[in-house]
């Protein structure tokens, strides 16, 4: 990577753990603490903890497209604003469904597919894999946190003072946004304005796109409805929640180094179809045995480990398939439509989990995941990723270029695909086709592979 995509890299990372910790923070411990609202019931309590997801399902399409238009950081700015707004909301509720009514408000703070799409603007696409993999470890590292200061931060402040933190949480995400986050002019080879209608359905037109938001739904429905039944199971074992971090922290750090490992096979031999069969046929395999193992210290244990080293690969590799599937000046929108399949995910796990948890128990919660899962790994039979292209770094020397001048004709070249300038770096990438011939580009603009 260049310098420039490691500050961007790192600067992204640190803004998705801190909005994620205002996410993970509540997962252990809302379904705990939901009973002490008023009007409480285990369906009410499966609706808060899911309802977020519903509120991002809604808006994350619209967002994605709109920040195809204005620019990332108006998007990412106001998301976070509201997401601060439905945690304010939340930490003064008395009865479950102001709650309710407060998740679904952070839920529309939906910034997530405008983020991985400023990661794809910010990144080459022979470094997207890797640029992703930090991003997942970085939300692994802010669940692994979240899970050892919530239920800390719930038993002295209550579960009120932990809706505050998560508020606090975005606004720090604003200023990293603001001050720590480069801002790229992203510019297509044709650039007349697409319409949004034909830009959404030509996403939904497309199956290996369909494919992976096919597959993001029923992971995250998958690990939502886990959250309804771990800390449960936790607390039969004699686990208090403000211990529940013993299990979680050595589980996740355990799961990133067994995923390590698939990150560097896919990448290296381009065995990303078969490297994401493998980890779905994983999922299956552990929901199957968690519906039908005794709950026991070691088997809680296998479960979540071997769930979230499957979990952490796919929730890396996922964004970097459709990163290099989407057209060109569509990645907004197309990550629009993948987060809000995977938003809709957790809604329905949370929803759908509870209720099930409270007609049929445990089992039929891990029987369904395992369905689904099922279905995902079916649907992926006949998914094929185009050819990679290449992604050139060009630097030139300060004041030789503007970038509209920089635009207009490399933009003109044969092969030419998109472009991501950051004028006052002197630098930009430019996406091409194979064969592209460097020899075309004007003279001053020099090729850093």
């Amino acid at each position: 990577m260049s310098a420039l995509e490691r500050r961007a890299v790192a600067a992204l990372a640190c803004l998705y753990v801190f909005r994620m910790l205002g996410l993970f923070m509540l997962l252990p411990v809302l379904p705990l603490y939901a009973a002490d609202y008023a009007l409480s019931t285990p369906v009410l309590v499966g609706l808060a903890l899911g309802i977020y997801g519903l509120g991002q399902a809604l808006l994350q399409i619209p967002l994605g497209m709109l920040s195809d238009r204005v620019g990332r950081k108006p998007v990412i700015i106001g998301g976070l604003l509201l997401f601060a707004a439905g945690g304010l909301l939340a930490a003064s509720a008395e009865s479950i469904f102001t709650v309710i009514l407060g998740r679904l408000l952070q839920g529309a703070g939906a910034i997530a597919s405008t983020l991985t799409a400023t990661v794809a603007d910010l990144t080459r696409e022979q470094h997207r894999s890797k640029a992703m993999a930090v991003i997942g470890m970085s939300i692994g590292v802010s669940f692994g946190i979240a899970m050892v200061i919530g239920p800390g931060i719930a038993s002295v402040a209550g579960i009120s003072g932990l809706f505050l933190v998560t508020a606090a949480l975005a606004g720090v995400g604003v200023v990293i946004t603001l001050t720590l986050i480069p801002s790229p002019q992203v510019q297509l080879r044709d650039p007349r304005s697409q319409p949004l209608a034909g830009m959404l359905i030509r996403c939904l037109q497309t199956p290996d796109l369909m494919r992976l938001n096919i597959g993001v739904f029923v992971l995250h429905a998958a690990m939502m409805a886990l959250f309804l039944i771990i800390p449960g199971r936790l607390q039969d074992l004699g686990m208090v929640p403000e211990h529940h971090w013993y299990m979680y922290l050595p589980v996740m750090a355990g799961a990133f180094v067994l995923m390590v490992p698939g990150i560097i096979v896919a990448e290296t031999r381009q065995w990303h179809t078969r490297m994401l069969r493998i980890a779905i046929i994983l999922l299956i395999l552990i929901e199957l045995a968690a519906a039908v193992m005794p709950t026991t210290l070691l088997t809680v244990t296998v479960v979540l480990l071997i769930f979230f080293t499957g979990f952490n690969y796919l929730e890396a590799s996922l964004p970097a398939l459709l990163s290099r599937i989407a057209y060109a000046g569509g990645k907004g929108t197309a990550m629009g439509v993948f987060a809000s399949f995977q938003f809709l995910g957790a809604f329905c796990g949370g929803a759908l989990g509870g209720w099930l948890l409270g007609h049929w128990g445990e089992a039929a919660v891990f029987l369904a995941a395992a369905l689904a899962a099922v279905v995902w790994l079916l649907c992926t039979r006949h998914m094929a990723l185009p050819a990679r292209n290449i992604s050139l770094s060009l630097r030139w020397h300060s004041g030789e270029w503007t970038a509209d001048r920089l635009k207009s004709e490399v933009l003109a070249l044969p092969g030419a695909m998109d472009m991501t300038v950051f004028e006052p770096q002197s630098q930009a990438y430019l996406r091409v086709e194979q064969g592209f011939d460097t020899k075309l580009l004007p003279a001053g603009i020099d090729v850093h592979e």
